[in-house]
């Protein structure tokens, strides 16, 4: 298992902005299958974004197409968020599980590694 650490996280006014990231120090992301997931209070665990870092594809979840964005680099994942709304208001989390990403890249399952979270609260 990696051990990931998520930050960024904050309040902000709906509307705004917030960029996530995430730290495996030790490690580097080639070849992984990583993913940004979130959890409301009394919701399920989310899928919202993924990547493959060694191919740089991206996937997203509709309730966040088009406003978030995943990256990374060598060493941090990434989670641009923009327009934020009340309803993205969660823990995220993110996940890492070694080879390609899936065809069930959104199932928590399939990820083998998760950080502690951060948690994003968004106001109306």
């Amino acid at each position: 298992q990696v051990p990931l650490v998520e930050s960024g996280g904050g309040s902000v006014q709906a509307g705004g902005s917030l960029r996530l990231s995430c730290a495996a120090p030790g490690y580097t992301y080639s070849g992984y299958c990583m993913a940004w997931f979130r959890q409301a209070p009394g919701k399920e665990r989310e899928g919202v974004a993924a990547i493959f870092t060694g191919g740089w594809r991206t996937y997203y979840s509709d309730s966040v197409k088009g406003r978030f964005t995943i990256s990374q680099d060598r060493a941090n994942l990434y989670l641009q968020m923009n327009s934020l709304k009340p309803e993205d208001t969660a823990m995220y989390y993110c996940a890492a599980q070694l080879g390609r990403c899936s065809t069930s890249v959104f199932v928590r399952a399939g990820y083998k590694s998760w950080g502690q979270g951060t948690q994003v609260t968004v106001s109306s």
